[in-house]
């Protein structure tokens, strides 16, 4: 699957349930950028809350295309990797796992399926760029259980497009030449 249909900004809420009860919740703002090189960069802005208060919070992954595999492969496959480089996830939709030492993330990727552009529905965000027209789902999420000696907690993120994201969206891809 494809991370360039999420390509622009998204609005995300994270939950997060430890394990002894401690609730957090993280809002802000998801970016989707293709770089030069291919990769697709993913930055996170926003404020981490809880009951005793409240912290500014951000990070940066990369998705990185896997090597092209023999012809003709309709699509790469495409892999998370965290800021400095080490290898987070695989890119794929459902079950992916990441083993951080001895604690263990059990992680579930869901992307509706894009529908084709002329059937898209109202609440989907329709991306023009100069060869190929993409239809961003209206939502996605990324779910993971984490369990370990270290970590116990659950947390779940859901993106959803920004209200005010003015259609047709062409603004944030208008430098990709191809999808």
């Amino acid at each position: 699957m494809s991370p360039l249909r999420l390509l622009g900004t998204w609005d995300f809420r994270r939950e997060v349930t430890h394990a002894d009860g401690s609730r957090y919740t993280a809002t802000g703002q998801a970016h989707l950028r293709r770089l030069d090189d291919g990769r697709v960069r993913w930055d996170e802005h926003g404020t981490l809350r809880w009951e005793a208060g409240s912290t500014p919070v951000s990070r940066t992954l990369y998705l990185v295309p896997a090597p092209a595999s023999a012809p003709p492969a309709p699509e790469p496959d495409w892999r998370v990797t965290f800021e400095d480089g080490r290898d987070f996830h695989p890119w794929t939709p459902g079950a992916v796992e990441h083993l951080c030492g001895r604690d263990l993330y059990r992680g579930d990727l869901d992307v509706p399926a894009g529908p084709a552009a002329s059937a898209g529905p109202a609440s989907a965000v329709v991306v023009r760029p100069a060869s190929a027209v993409v239809v961003r789902p209206p939502s996605w999420e990324l779910d993971w259980h984490v369990t370990g000696p270290e970590k116990d907690y659950e947390m779940r993120t859901r993106y959803t497009v920004p209200p005010d994201t003015a259609l047709p969206f062409e603004t944030e891809v208008a430098s990709l030449s191809a999808l």
